[in-house]
């Protein structure tokens, strides 16, 4: 069996001695290596090449968004697990903006980090329930404040097909050959779920399906 290779970086060392037991645990899962800053991640990260790096958001001589938006651009097929005290928006927003594929709040970790680490290795996107929920909260909120429609209804039965496959993470030409269409037919599209959804970007969109409960 091929183990998912894992590397580890957080500032704590007490955390990540907790966190490497309970992923040591899985019989298919293998810790490569340990980093204490945003720096060291990102150099590990590239003379280990592991499968996942698991980091928190926190982290001296160079913040674990700084880091995983450095490593997702030199190894975009490395997936990043954010670990986080923060539960806004904004933040999940701008950990997406850096490439990271999944997003963990710390007091959930112990629940939801094996979860997080399978799913981002297999091209997924993972989000610990508690955002998921808060998303969707705050969404609903601002939609019944506003007295606006959610423009979900607007997309066809193909459009809602495209907007799962692409917040899952996978590119134009993945989602061509899945559904038997032209990439020009898949782009046309994903402009219009944009445009219809008031999007700008993928990590918006993937923000939208994690509030609509599209993708965990």
């Amino acid at each position: 069996m091929k183990k998912i290779r894992i590397l580890l970086a957080d500032d704590h060392q007490l955390m990540r001695k907790g966190l490497r037991l309970m992923l040591e645990q899985q019989p298919d899962l293998a810790v490569a290596g340990e980093a204490g800053d945003g720096r060291e991640a990102v150099a590990l990260a590239k003379s280990l090449k592991p499968d996942v790096v698991v980091m928190d958001i926190g982290m001296p001589n160079l913040n674990g968004i700084e880091a995983a938006q450095q490593i997702t651009q030199s190894h975009p097929e490395i997936a990043v697990v954010m670990l986080s005290m923060h539960s806004d928006e904004s933040y999940v927003l701008r950990v997406l903006k850096a490439g990271a594929k999944g997003y963990l709040l710390k007091d959930s970790a112990e629940a939801d980090l094996i979860k997080a680490v399978h799913a981002v290795a297999g091209g997924k996107s993972f989000f610990s329930p508690a955002i998921s929920k808060i998303l969707l909260d705050d969404y609903v909120r601002k939609l019944k404040r506003s007295g606006s429609e959610d423009a979900y209804d607007l997309l066809t039965p193909r459009e809602r097909e495209i907007l799962q496959l692409i917040a899952e993470g996978k590119s134009n030409k993945d989602v061509a050959n899945l559904l038997n269409l032209s990439v020009y037919t898949v782009e046309t599209h994903r402009s219009n779920i944009m445009e219809k959804l008031h999007l700008r970007g993928v990590p918006e969109l993937i923000l939208y399906a994690v509030r609509k409960g599209i993708i965990s």
